[in-house]
């Protein structure tokens, strides 16, 4: 008996011996140190970008289940078959990602993917998968997208079959699909797709689908298109894209013709922004004076766009004129879309009038009702200089710095900041230290830390969702700058309240480029480097191609003739405005000749780069104004008046951002 036990007990030890041998292997395979698996997945991924898909798709096999890139590479290795046309193990790699890591950012992009290679081999299954997307992320494009596969899916089912009877309810349901498509993304990649497919199916489409085709089509710019089925809508509800499309096509009396019988008629039939969209062009078509032709045109206008007209009218008056139509403007839509813009400015017509205290009331009047509006910075600045002209010393202290606390990015802040240490220079600072654009947020989850180490942006801007700030990292990762900050900068306008100046995101909307040419010229010319950082980001957003329509070239888009003229009269030799270092040294020469001719001035050299020199002459001469500000605000020129702004804005930022004020 004891025997007998004793050899149980070896087999028994035997036995897990073996299990715990095996099991080692087992979990030897499975686990990897995350270096290890880093190492690897950059390997990889090297081989992907190098395209080297086969030897990346077996690479990325070797990323251990057991490690938090394992989603990651599965979705790589997915893509790396699909690059070498092996569309089996694509679907295969995909359908392991959305089944093992559900949750997975990277799940929704899989599925639809892999629902997109299944549509013509396994549509009942692709539409299944494509169902799914839509109830579970229906707020996201590919819930959009799968709205078209869906309708694509059954139409084919039905069509591809000549011997199969198509019932009208299944006619009607992918008629729906494609109707919501073209609903929630008029400009979609599979937006021609959808309308092909769908004119395809069916002759008998009601008019109004017609006029949600032929919107589509124009934004495609396929204006013939549009034209033919535009006829076969309701000239009451389509009259304004009508017009719209007769303009592109050269037809522009006949454009006029539908504008004006639309307007006097047919405003209900249509929103409001199209009414508006129609008022425009027909201002820009119509060979009437702007002013005469807005109070002409206010009586005739049926329904919709009255205010619009009226505001116009007001923007295109003068004077005393000007100041009473935003009065009338004001009184009749009190609560309307111009209300904010009409009450600034009456209270910047007070202020101008030095009628201190009705202005002081109109300005507590705005902060009150409007304070979240465009203006507001603006009112409450000039409430501070109201303040400081009546010597109320701990009033405009604590309005100045308001401002800057409420709106720190502000062109008002930036004001505020030099009333504040009652500078009357431009020029905080010629210093900045200029910071490289970084990963925006410091303290990312690590897998997602991970994939910014490895550089694998492509899925770090999946896995972000809609973060636009994101968005606009990657693009800078990928060189297109321009598009980055123009991302970032939208991003950055939408928050309500913005983030301290350390803020790594400030960095993206203020990116800092070029800078050793620009800080090389600016000294050699005695500008203030950060200023012509702040004049080359707002001319061409640092695009060294940038070419205006009216053929400004480059970074700071010269003119060919002026930068000819300048390279003669300093003797700069040769140049390339192609060449962003001699385009940038252009435009220093060329600033800085401006500034010398107006007495050494920064605002108005800024004013005379946009807006020409003689013009700024003609304004300094024939403008009633007291200071610096009061300059700014009466520049006639709007397109002038708004850059000048802008380029302070930007300088005072790059100090804020890469100096420490602010």
């Amino acid at each position: 008996m004891n025997e007998m036990n004793t050899r149980k007990k070896i087999i028994l030890i035997s036995s897990l011996a073996v299990i715990f041998f095996a099991g080692g292997i087992f979990f030897n395979k499975l686990y990897q140190t995350p270096l290890k698996s880093q190492k690897i997945y950059k390997e990889a991924l090297a081989d992907y970008k190098s395209g080297d898909f086969s030897n990346s798709y077996y690479l990325f096999s070797r990323i251990s289940a057991l490690s938090d890139l394992k989603p990651a590479a599965l979705y790589r290795q997915a893509e790396a078959a699909k690059a070498i046309d092996d569309k089996e193990s694509a679907v295969k790699k995909y359908q392991l990602l959305f089944n093992t890591y559900p949750k997975n950012p990277l799940s929704i992009r899989a599925k639809y993917l892999a629902a997109q290679i299944l549509s013509d081999e396994n549509p009942k299954l692709a539409k299944r998968y494509f169902e799914q997307i839509m109830q579970d992320a229906p707020n996201t494009d590919y819930a959009i997208a799968a709205e078209y596969y869906c309708g694509l899916i059954l139409k084919n089912e039905y069509t591809k079959n000549s011997n199969t009877i198509f019932p009208l309810s299944k006619k009607h349901d992918v008629e729906e699909y494609f109707r919501h498509y073209l609903k929630r993304a008029p400009e979609g990649r599979l937006a021609v797709s959808v309308i092909n497919n769908w004119l395809e199916l069916d002759k008998n489409i009601s008019s109004d689908d017609y006029l949600l085709m032929a919107n589509s089509l124009y934004k495609f710019g396929e204006y013939p298109r549009v034209k033919e089925l535009l006829e076969k809508t309701s000239d009451v509800e389509s009259w304004v894209l009508h017009a719209k499309n007769l303009n592109v096509m050269g037809h522009k009396s006949e454009a006029l013709e539908v504008l004006e019988q639309g307007l006097l008629q047919n405003t209900a039939y249509v929103s409001e922004d199209d009414v508006i969209d129609a008022i425009n062009l027909y201002f820009s078509l119509s060979s009437t004076p702007n002013l005469e032709l807005a109070k002409t045109l206010g009586p005739k206008v049926s329904g919709k766009g009255h205010d619009y007209i009226a505001s116009l009218r007001c923007k295109y008056s003068s004077g005393y004129d000007k100041t009473q139509c935003y009065k009338e403007l004001y009184l009749a839509y009190p609560n309307g879309k111009y209300a904010p813009k009409a009450l600034s400015e009456i209270f910047m017509s007070a202020v101008n009038s030095n009628d201190n205290e009705s202005a002081k009331k109109i300005g507590q009047d705005y902060l009150n009702k409007f304070r979240d509006k465009e203006d507001a910075p603006m009112v409450m600045f000039w409430l501070g200089k109201l303040a400081e002209a009546t010597r109320d010393y701990s009033e405009y202290m604590s309005i100045y710095k308001s401002v800057i606390t409420n709106y720190p990015d502000n062109y008002y802040a930036y004001r505020a900041y030099l009333c504040l240490n009652h500078q009357t220079s431009p020029i905080i600072t010629d210093f900045i230290t200029p910071q490289p654009v970084v990963y925006p947020y410091p303290n990312p989850n690590k897998t997602l830390k991970k994939l910014v180490e490895l550089e694998d942006y492509e899925i770090v801007d999946e896995i972000s969702g809609d973060d636009d700030f994101i968005k606009s990292w990657v693009l800078y990762q990928q060189g297109d700058f321009s598009h980055s900050m123009l991302i970032a900068r939208n991003a950055m306008e939408e928050l309500e309240r913005k983030p301290d100046k350390y803020d790594l995101r400030w960095r993206l909307v203020y990116p800092v480029h070029y800078y050793e040419d620009i800080k090389k010229y600016a000294d050699e010319t005695g500008n203030c480097p950060p200023l012509m950082l702040s004049i080359t980001r707002e001319e061409s957003y640092f695009n060294p191609h940038a070419s205006s329509y009216v053929g400004a070239k480059g970074l700071m888009q010269l003119m060919p003739a002026t930068a000819a003229e300048i390279a003669s009269k300093k003797s700069l030799g040769y140049y390339d405005l192609s060449n962003s270092a001699s385009n940038i040294k252009l435009g220093n020469y060329y600033y800085a000749y401006i500034k010398s001719l107006l007495s050494g001035m920064d605002v108005s050299a800024i004013a005379s780069y946009n807006g020409g020199i003689g013009s700024v002459t003609r304004w300094k001469k024939s403008l009633s104004y007291t200071d610096t500000d009061s300059f700014v605000e009466q520049i006639p020129y709007e397109e002038t008046q708004n850059y000048v702004k802008k380029v302070l804005r930007s300088y005072w930022n790059y100090i804020r951002i890469y100096n420490g004020n602010g």
